[in-house]
Formats: structure tokens, C-alpha cells, sequence
């Protein structure tokens, strides 16, 4: 990749790049394939990449994340009445310490993990609203407040499912494939909207579990992953080197990382990166508290619908390359991953 590329994160080996979409979406034919070309060198070299310019405005993902700190601060009976419940719905609210990422796939492993060193977070669930058998769990049945809260997230979740299909375009064009060969695979939108709240926690909680952190070490299970960070950090990624370098927030860019169901899809063309949440520093004036303070974030966990067959992309097997893995339904697979996650 070239130096020419801005640079986001560049430490231990490891080069994200900070990418102008704008250039891909309304740019010239040349603009758009070096784009194309710099955000699939980014998901090879790294599997994370930066973009800005990307069409969601800055007004929007503050509303989505007022509307998330709110829904946080609701009473804990409000949001035990919308609880996930299954792999299958993936669906609804997910309660401090049920979650725990890892690498690991043993039911009973990870829930030793879980006893261990729980992931200090809970979360809110949303998929794709026009899903007649599995529904989403809205507040929307409390009060007013949560019927504005559903009609924010579902206008979210729709714009950042044209940037899935937008980014999508991007990593064919970089292939060398039809810019539209995966339209066919993301039209539906079986994504994943995901609010996420790492409550306050004291500092001694930290000091007395080691290795205990707001997300376990993981890399994600579908396609690619949207990330919208608040300013407080603390997502790292896993170096070429094994260490895990911090992946600072920029305003008003969107970290977008490669998931293992892509990297399958890619025959391994792409990398689909390890990555943790940790408690970040405190800022200066902050630095004599006792407790760390909340943190917010917003994933849109993006997948191939869930009815397609996955099997490698054209032209990342042939002459010099063999087929890697066999192929595998998406929705089987994501229910797969889940299974183990909760």
C-alpha cells in the first residue's frame, strides 16, 4: 500500500488507513478504483481500515447515541422485559456480564471465561425490522421517549445498511470483479445494530482481576463491522507483532474491520483482525476519581443474508490457489458463532 494513503493507526507493524469515501460514492472513475484499491489493501494488510466522508452526518450519530445513553438509563425491569433470548432472533437486551467475545468456541470454556473475567458491558440488540418471524424488542410499549427511539434506529440501521452495500461495491471493484457481485448478498439486510454501554466501573475491579478488560480479545463473525467510537477510546487491534496497539478514535470517521466470515469468503485474501475493548486513561483531570466513567459505542454487524450459500469469490482461487474452506449457509453460521458467544 501506498504512504500516499493517510494514515489512522501506524504502530508495531500494524498501518490503518483513513480513507476518503466520498472519493468512491462521487468521485471520478480513476478516484474511485484507487479508492476501491486502498480500502481492499487496507482489509489485506491490517483488516481494519478508517473512513470519512461516508454520507451518515455527524447529527445522526449523535442522535443515535443520545438516544442509546437514554435507553441505558432506563430502569433495569424495562430493559429485562426486552430480553435476547435466542441465537436465532439475536434480538433485544443483553444484560452486564451475559456476553463474553473470545476466540474461544467451547460452550463450557467460554462460560468458565465468563466466571473469570466477564465482559463489563451490556448491550441492545436490533436487527432487520421487516423480519416477520423473529421481531425486534422495542421500548417503544413504555412511553413516548421509546417511540422516538425506534423510529432513530430504524432510520440508523437503514443508512448504515446502504453503506454496508456501498463498502461491499468497493471490495468487488478492488478484486477486480463486478462493482454490483455482492448487491445480491447484502440487499436483504440481515445486519446486526448493536448499542453498547461499558458502565462506570471502579478502578479496584481492575486491579483485582488481571487481564480484565471491557471486551474479551476476539475478531468478529460476519462480513464487515461498522464502528462508531465516542471519545473516550479504547478499542485496540492486534498487530503483525502480537501487541495490541490502540485504534484512537477520529471524529466523525467510522472504523470498519473485516469479519472472519469474509475472510473465509475471500479464500483468506482478507484478514479478519483480533481486537479487544480495554479501559483507556483517564484524562488529566479526571485522573484522581476512583472510577473510570461509562463509555459508549455502536457496532453494525454486517453479514451476507442469511439464506445465501458462501463459498470463495471469484478469482481469489485458481491457477495458484486452492478453495481454503467448503462452503456454508451464512444464517447457519452466524447461529453457529452466536451459540458459543452467550
Amino acid at each position: 500500500m501506498s504512504r500516499a494513503v493517510a494514515s489512522a493507526v501506524e504502530k508495531d507493524e500494524l498501518f490503518i488507513p483513513l480513507i476518503d469515501f466520498s472519493l468512491f460514492l462521487h468521485g471520478t472513475p480513476s478516484e474511485k478504483q484507487s479508492t476501491a484499491t486502498a480500502i481492499l489493501d487496507g482489509f489485506k494488510r491490517a483488516g481494519f481500515i478508517y473512513i470519512k466522508k461516508h454520507g451518515i452526518s455527524p447529527e445522526t450519530v449523535s442522535t443515535v447515541f443520545s438516544q442509546s445513553a437514554s435507553f441505558f438509563a432506563r430502569p433495569q425491569a424495562q430493559k429485562d422485559a426486552l430480553a435476547w433470548t435466542t441465537p436465532e432472533s439475536n434480538r433485544g437486551y443483553v444484560a452486564h456480564g451475559r456476553e463474553k467475545v473470545t476466540q474461544l468456541e467451547s460452550r463450557g470454556d467460554v462460560d468458565a471465561l465468563r466466571q473469570a473475567i466477564p465482559d463489563l458491558k451490556e448491550s441492545m440488540e436490533i436487527g432487520r425490522e421487516s423480519d416477520a418471524k423473529y421481531p425486534n424488542n422495542w421500548p417503544d410499549g413504555f412511553d413516548d421517549e421509546g417511540k422516538t427511539f425506534k423510529e432513530t434506529m430504524l432510520g440508523f440501521f437503514d443508512e448504515c445498511k446502504d453503506l454496508h452495500m456501498q463498502i461491499m461495491r468497493a471490495i468487488a471493484l478492488g478484486l477486480g470483479i463486478d462493482e454490483k457481485w455482492f448487491d445480491g448478498y447484502t440487499d436483504v439486510g440481515d445486519n446486526n445494530l448493536r448499542l453498547l454501554h461499558y458502565p462506570s466501573v471502579e478502578k479496584s475491579v481492575f486491579k483485582a482481576k488481571k487481564g480484565q478488560v471491557r471486551a474479551g480479545e476476539h475478531s468478529d463473525y460476519g462480513s464487515i463491522t461498522l464502528l462508531f467510537q465516542d471519545d473516550r477510546g479504547g478499542l485496540q487491534v492486534e498487530s503483525p507483532l502480537g501487541t495490541f496497539v490502540d485504534a484512537t478514535p477520529i471524529p466523525d470517521t467510522i472504523v470498519i474491520n473485516a469479519g472472519d466470515l469474509l475472510a473465509r469468503w475471500s479464500n483468506d485474501t482478507i484478514k479478519s483482525t483480533k481486537h479487544r475493548v480495554v479501559e483507556p486513561p483517564l484524562k488529566p483531570d479526571q485522573e484522581q476519581s476512583d472510577v473510570y466513567p461509562a463509555r459508549y459505542s455502536v457496532a453494525y454487524f454486517c453479514n451476507p443474508n442469511f439464506d445465501k450459500y458462501i463459498e470463495a469469490i471469484p478469482g481469489t482461487f485458481g491457477e495458484t490457489a486452492e478453495k481454503k474452506y467448503p462452503g456454508i449457509n451464512s444464517g447457519e453460521y452466524l447461529v453457529q458463532r452466536l451459540a458459543a458467544t452467550y
